[in-house]
């Protein structure tokens, strides 16, 4: 299937490895022109590199900085659209952190995952929604975001109690936004993936240290089985696709059958 992205402008926040930097992959592939940012320097140079290597001659921008600081996402942003021209598509992949699991946790963890998994998205919407109305009112319809989320803010499934809470506003969010802006053409989605198997992520780590994990993968989820980021991406691209014109307000579960 053609997805029509070629030419498409995309910026990706968090893009340096995992699901984010998969994302970026798919839409260079698809012939879209992107930016990628990260917070690390040198973790985020790699990954241009890593990119630049497959695809020399593909239209590639790195940023760094730090998607929930307003100043470094709306610089970004306007590198971007200076770079390679007004944005189509953002990608809002901000989020992790660290919490005590069960209500064992202190302020300062509670607001810095509130913080990392819901404001820094919910700003990176807000700029990239200004940055869509700058634009004619004719070019505005096929302008669209996906926020990356999780199945742990669909379901309760025990996980960290900030994450969940986190990752459920930010698709109340996602609901509503779309609904504000679809009069002028614009989409707004979220993706919820399950448990994603990448080097270097937290269940790679966490089926490393324990057999158990695995057992408890096959139990719960009904393909029984890990994701791939490959097929996270393949997800986004198609729903920010112009293949997906008709989708908005939507949270996308691509888990492998683990929601209840």
């Amino acid at each position: 299937m053609n997805l029509e992205l070629r030419g498409k402008v995309v910026f990706v926040a968090g893009a340096s490895r995992g699901i984010g930097f998969g994302i970026a992959r798919g839409f260079l592939e698809e012939g879209a022109a992107v930016a990628i940012t990260g917070r690390d320097p040198t973790v985020l140079a790699a990954a241009e590199q890593t990119l630049r290597s497959t695809m020399p001659d593909a239209l590639l921008r790195a940023y760094t900085g730090d998607m929930t600081v307003t100043a470094d996402l709306t610089s970004a942003l306007e590198r971007t659209e200076s770079a390679l021209g007004p944005v189509d598509i953002v990608i809002a992949n901000v989020g992790g952190g660290d919490q005590a699991i069960g209500y064992r946790f202190d302020d300062a963890q509670w607001d810095a995952v509130i913080q990392e998994n819901l404001t820094g998205s919910v700003r990176l919407m807000r700029e990239a929604i200004r940055c869509f109305h700058a634009r004619p009112e004719a070019d505005r319809p096929g302008c669209n975001i996906v926020a990356v989320s999780s199945i742990a803010g669909v379901d309760a499934m025990g996980t960290m109690l900030a994450y969940g809470a986190s990752k459920a506003a930010l698709n109340h969010f996602v609901k509503n936004l779309a609904k504000e802006v679809g009069h002028a053409g614009i989409r707004v989605n979220a993706i919820a993936p399950g448990n994603i198997l990448f080097p270097g992520g937290s269940w790679e780590k966490a089926a490393a240290a324990s057999s158990g994990v695995q057992k408890w993968i096959e139990r719960d989820v009904a393909l029984r089985r890990f994701g791939s980021v490959r097929e996270i991406a393949d997800t986004v691209l198609f729903v920010a696709s112009p293949r997906a014109a008709f989708m908005t307000g939507e949270c996308v579960v691509v888990d492998g059958g683990q929601v209840k």
